[in-house]
């Protein structure tokens, strides 16, 4: 039971860390020519989504790496 929650607080934490890293690399990003006058609110809702696609896979990329290093010691 402690390592289901010890999972939970790890991958809760990496998400958000991953996350917040994302929406820092996007912030540098110029998307100011790609964006219609009028429709800064939808560009900015659009940013936050692909930030969250974005950081939540590199996350889970992370979390499964880490996992399958935890289950080698079942190889020998």
């Amino acid at each position: 039971m402690f390592s289901i929650g010890q999972t939970a607080i790890i991958s809760m934490i990496s998400h958000l860390f991953f996350i917040y890293i994302t929406w820092r690399l996007m912030i540098c990003i110029n998307f100011d020519p790609l964006i219609r006058r009028g429709r800064e609110k939808e560009a900015q809702v659009l940013i936050l989504l692909v930030t969250i696609v974005v950081g939540t896979g590199v996350s889970r990329f992370f979390l499964d790496f880490l996992q399958w290093s935890r289950d080698l010691t079942y190889l020998f």
